[in-house]
């Protein structure tokens, strides 16, 4: 067969004027132009229906980007992200509704403030792929076909030519954004090796927009953050060079201080710093180790045979914390589960904000202890754990805490935010801990135990629905429907993008399909997944070619099947 050009795709989308919508299934295939190569994969059915997949693909001796914009991972990913950016700028400023449904549509997948390896513009050793949608023009399900060769052979080249090559691009801008992120990656491998799990570098903005903007505070009503000069630690990256700012170290940590001082803010600003940032977000510079995890209470949420027992024995009717279960858990369960899942899953640092902590999980004074005896309580506190976990396991915890002195006892590390500045209070806190002895029993025990593996089952996880063998949507960043389950994610905090949400569903899949045998553990399945993800791509998860995913971690992908309401496991 004779190759297609864009003039033929024009002349083809002319002829379909007015047939009906089905008709369109007759332009997939690829079309060449001068500059790119249009790939039109996946045609949608009618008007209403999920728009059609297109890809486009420029040889790099034609995008003319230097080498050392895609020469590392880092800077591939981080070019990748602001080629998105620019599409979505430019397809946003021409596209316009041209009939019913998505007519008219042009959509990428648009980036938050994080910078994140996805499937919306692939970079190659050969060319730059970007993968988009678009909804084909009708009226009703009649075919408009002038405003569908406008759309995909005058508007969809315009958006090529001004985002994917070199000349075209604010050259400043993007690589001041690939070499912020390459500091970024630097500096959080960095963290390990001074002892360190965070890092907050001064002047950076935490504070965002709103709670639905996470765009930063504005300079004027935003204070910079500066660091105690008792925590000030130095690095010199590779491209800024020195960068000063807040260590955090492993251990125990304590963020305390008054309401509406910064306290939780800067934990927020902490969780998120698994990720980069783009520049001018306010948190280019704030790191933290890869494997942090935010723990809150769930109420409600289902666990399947997760051992809780360090935290939670003695049951009344004889019930079983070391496989425990249940399909409507409490918020000091959940808390227990949530720890224990993310331990299973390879968390180093876990990150507690008390206003979403059962209290009851937190801490039990004295005066409780001696009204209620420890045989009629069977929680144990993370307050008696916090310290077997680092000591045991090397596992750090960093607590905004401002309801109970309790925790001097065990902190290494108390920082206080005063109206949005840091103090190191350490000292401080010792002194009052020594000066008033606590009274209360510590009731942790011994030793922490071990973290025991679970072998999830393949048959538990169902992605049929209908007609559909695998039907697997994401609801935003709160949800995916898995077949005919909606897995809740609203409580997991530290999902951004729904892209990672399509991946997260797809990859359960993927694992269910490839490497749950009724042998493998959750830990050795997660490993398995991440490291196909990491030697291939997100491509690796779908043959379909999506355009739709985003990165998750480990610790993400596990908190998904935990909370599928099916899964058994043994």
């Amino acid at each position: 067969m004779a190759e297609r050009t864009i003039a033929d795709l024009e002349a083809l989308l002319l002829r379909l004027e007015g047939k009906g919508y089905k008709a369109y299934k007759g332009v997939e295939g690829v079309y060449r132009a001068p500059t790119f190569t249009l790939f039109i994969d996946h045609v949608q059915g009618d008007p209403f229906a999920p728009p059609s997949r297109v890809r486009v693909q420029v040889e790099h001796r034609k995008a003319g980007f230097p080498p050392d914009t895609y020469s590392t991972k880092s800077r591939r990913i981080a070019l990748a992200d602001f080629l998105t950016r620019q599409f979505a700028a430019v397809a946003e400023r021409v596209e316009e509704h041209l009939g019913t449904g998505h007519s008219g549509l042009i959509a990428i997948d648009r980036p938050g403030q994080e910078i994140l390896e996805r499937t919306s513009v692939v970079i190659t050793e050969e060319y730059i792929e970007a993968r988009f949608v678009v909804g084909l023009p009708a009226r009703g399900r009649r075919i408009l076909g002038k405003e569908a060769a406008e759309l995909l052979c005058r508007k969809v080249p315009k958006i090529v030519e001004e985002t994917l090559f070199f000349s075209k691009l604010d050259r400043r801008s993007l690589y001041l954004q690939i070499l912020t992120a390459e500091d970024a990656d630097w500096l959080r491998g960095q963290l390990p090796k001074r002892g360190l799990v965070a890092f907050v570098a001064d002047g950076s903005i935490l504070p965002r927009r709103s709670g639905i903007d996470d765009r930063p505070l504005p300079q004027e009503k935003a204070i910079p953050f500066r660091s105690p000069e008792s925590l000030k630690v130095e690095f010199h990256l590779p491209n800024r060079g020195l960068i000063k700012g807040m260590g955090i170290p492993e251990g125990v940590t304590l963020i305390v201080g008054g309401g509406y001082h910064g306290k939780s803010t800067l934990l927020n600003a902490i969780q998120l710093g698994i990720y980069n940032h783009i520049p001018g977000d306010g948190r280019e510079f704030v790191v933290t180790i890869p494997s942090a995890v935010k723990i809150r209470a769930e109420d409600g949420r289902r666990i399947e045979k997760v051992d809780i027992s360090p935290f939670i024995s003695n049951l009344p009717f004889g019930q079983d914390t070391t496989r425990f279960c249940t399909e409507n858990a409490s918020g000091s369960t959940s808390q227990a589960a949530n720890i224990i899942e993310a331990l299973e899953a390879g968390a180093k640092l876990l990150l507690l904000d008390e206003d979403t902590c059962a209290t009851n999980f937190m801490v039990r004074d004295h005066r409780m202890q001696e009204l209620i005896s420890k045989d009629k309580e069977p929680i144990t506190p993370f307050i008696d754990k916090v310290r077997q976990l680092y000591s045991e396991h090397g596992v750090s915890t960093i607590l905004v805490m401002g309801g109970s002195g309790d925790y001097f006892d065990v902190a290494d590390t108390v920082i206080a935010m005063i109206e949005y500045r840091p103090y190191d209070v350490t000292a401080e806190a010792k002194a009052i801990a020594e000066k008033y002895k606590a009274e209360r029993k510590n009731e942790g025990g011994e030793s922490f135990g071990q973290i025991k593996p679970r072998v999830p089952l393949a048959w538990s996880l169902d992605p049929s629905k209908g007609k559909y063998e695998v039907k697997i949507t994401a609801k935003g960043t709160r949800a995916i429907v898995f077949g005919r389950h909606e897995i809740d994610l609203s409580a997991v905090e530290q999902l951004v993008h729904p892209g990672q949400l399509h991946a997260i569903g797809q990859a359960l899949y993927y694992a269910r399909e490839r490497y749950m045998d009724g042998r493998r553990t959750v830990a050795e399945i997660l490993k398995l997944v991440m490291e196909d993800i990491e030697r291939g791509g997100l491509d690796v998860l779908d043959s379909r070619l999506m355009g739709h995913y985003a990165i998750f971690r480990p610790q993400e992908l596990a908190a998904a099947l935990n909370r599928l309401r099916t899964l058994k496991v043994k």
